[in-house]
Parts: structure tokens; sequence; C-alpha cells
């Protein structure tokens, strides 16, 4: 039986995205287990309660919550000190991962909703990324000139709502804020946990992250 930690993920997915840059920003040493959605393996749905990514395994547990395994992660070792941030970035990361997330979801899935109002839904979305662009004043990110977790929790979210209608986005009054995402676009960080890694299968050797 393997003892090392073992990450399952998809490459696209917001939540193992910010998994995957904590892990990273934290060099641990992980097996990454590249799942398709459509075709989730066995030893995946026997890994995770909810058969949803990311999911950690670890020696005595499993984590299959992306901000659960961020904040192991940076536990275990924080050379950015990503987790110094002000209890507003917990405020936050919570409005992200609720009515934000919602709303980016019926405006992106707009199909799979037939009795909400996208256009309502994308002005709920637009309402907190006005917040955040105001939060980023004369900085260059949420809390500072450094990032912090809070940064690295939301960016892949905001990522994956400008590239419903990237054009549409780069033509809203959020000037700091499409700075602040392009910046991370352009990163060294967002560039290494973006790599493509095939489905992993039984049998396969590991595939081996942040080595």
């Amino acid at each position: 039986m393997t003892h090392h930690p073992i990450l399952w993920t998809f490459r696209r997915c917001p939540y193992a995205i910010r998994a995957r840059l904590a892990l990273a920003s934290a060099g641990c040493k992980i097996e990454l287990r590249e799942i398709r959605l459509k075709d989730k393996p066995q030893a995946f749905l026997q890994t995770s309660a909810s058969s949803t990514v990311p999911a950690l395994r670890l020696k005595e547990h499993v984590l299959d919550e992306s901000l659960d395994i961020m904040v192991w992660a940076l536990e275990k070792n924080d050379p950015m000190k990503l987790l110094d941030m002000p209890q507003e970035g917990w405020c936050l990361i919570s409005a992200n991962d609720g009515p934000f997330k919602a709303a980016l979801d019926h405006t992106k899935y707009s199909s799979c909703y037939p009795d909400l109002d996208k256009l309502a839904e994308c002005e709920t979305a637009a309402s907190y990324l006005r917040h955040l662009d105001k939060k980023l004043v004369g900085q260059s990110h949420l809390f500072g000139d450094r990032p912090t977790i809070a940064d690295l929790a939301l960016l892949p979210f905001v990522r994956q709502f400008a590239y419903i209608d990237r054009a549409w986005f780069d033509g809203q009054p959020w000037p700091r804020l499409i700075a602040w995402l392009d910046r991370f676009l352009a990163s060294e960080l967002f560039m290494q946990v973006m790599n493509k890694y095939p489905p992993w299968a039984e049998g396969d050797a590991p595939t081996w992250f942040n080595t």
C-alpha cells in the first residue's frame, strides 16, 4: 500500500486548480492522478465520498474539499506567507464559493437553469467582481503587494467567469481586476499547475507533482 499523498484532479476544474496552486506553492511532493469526469475510475470513487475533484488521499484520511487541501499544504510549508491574511480574506472566499460560484454556474450553464434570468445572474456575479476590483485599488493583490490564499482561491473562478465571454469581460469597468487576472495567467505558477497529463489508469507508474 502506498503512503505518499495522492491527488485526484481534473485539469480545468477551478477547485482542483486552486488545490494545485497551494500544493505547488508549498512545494508538496505528491502523486497526481488526472481523471476524466465522464469516466471516473473505481479507485477514485472509492477514495472520494463526494465523487468530486480534487481529492487528496493521505495516509490516515482523505481531504475532498479544495480549501481544506490548500490549508493542509500551506500549514506544512508556506514560504510566501499565503496564510498571513486578514479575516476579510476568508469572507471573500466564502462569498466566492457561495453566491458568486452559483451565479457563475447560472450564467455559464444557463440552459440548465431555464427558470433563472441569465442577465440577472450575470449581474450578481459582476457585482462581486466590481467589489474585488475596488479591493485592488493601489495594490497588485487583494490584501497588498503580495498574494494570499484568497488570491489563489479566487483566481481560478474569476478566470472561469472571464472566459464565458472574454471580450465582454475585458470591456467591463474593472481594469484592476483584469490586470490581476492577466498577471496570474502569465505567471510561472499558473503554467506549472496547468500542465497536461494523461488520465490515470490502474497500473500506471506514478506521475509526480513538484519534483
